[in-house]
């Protein structure tokens, strides 16, 4: 129960204008999914996933007016989370396996394949967008 006020804090801790949804589904005790978050739209939305999963302790965010990265050392700091499978704006396929104990993750698809390799083009655009968005000075 205490991961979910836990997360709650990272994200609320990584910025000011972050607005989230997470869920996390308990694997023991009365086996709940837990929900908090400051949209009510993303707490609906990662409960919605976290029942689809139906993997015990596992969490899903859900993020608007932030990315990914600006939340995920905040993520992988809270002492109950051992392993992030992605952090992404992509689609996602979750892979689950299934045994009469219950479910778990045991992968994701995060994204297409590589469509080529980067060109000098691409990587001058590359360098545009990360200074854009001001990831590099």
């Amino acid at each position: 129960m205490k991961v979910v006020e836990d997360l709650h804090e990272a994200l609320v801790g990584s910025s000011p204008y972050l607005q989230f949804g997470l869920a996390f589904n308990e694997a023991s005790g009365p086996c709940l999914i837990r929900c908090s978050g400051n949209a009510d739209d993303l707490v609906d939305l990662a409960a919605r996933y976290a029942e689809t999963i139906g993997a015990g302790h596992s969490f899903i965010v859900f993020l608007r007016d932030g990315y990914p990265i600006n939340v995920l050392n905040a993520l992988k700091s809270v002492p109950e989370v051992c392993s992030i499978f992605c952090a992404t704006a992509n689609q996602v396929e979750v892979l689950i396996a299934q045994t009469d104990l219950g479910r778990g993750i045991i992968g994701v698809v995060d994204g297409m394949p590589p469509a080529g390799i980067e060109t000098t083009d691409d990587e001058v655009a590359r360098h545009a967008l990360l200074r854009e968005i001001g990831y590099k000075l």
